[in-house]
């Protein structure tokens, strides 16, 4: 790799908010914000929207799309060809 071209590889606290929800991981992503972490450590922090622990894929939470009754309305307003 050539020295100098590549941004800075350090750790980074990744926050999920919508889930209470957050690690610590390596990362070129920048932010302003910073947080303490668990061992006293200042780091910086980015907010996410959706992690592992909000998703409802991952949860267990999801809801269920009625796929079949939105065929059934678009046949009904279009036709059949």
């Amino acid at each position: 790799m050539k020295p100098g071209i590549h941004p800075d590889y350090r750790p980074v606290v990744f926050r999920d908010r919508a889930g209470d929800f957050a690690f610590l991981t390596r990362s070129t992503a920048t932010s302003d914000t910073t947080i303490e972490w668990e061992d006293g450590a200042t780091y910086p922090v980015i907010d996410v929207e959706i992690s592992s622990a909000s998703h409802p894929f991952y949860t267990g939470r999801g809801r269920v799309i009625d796929t079949a009754g939105r065929v059934e309305r678009f046949q009904r307003r279009y036709g059949t060809a």
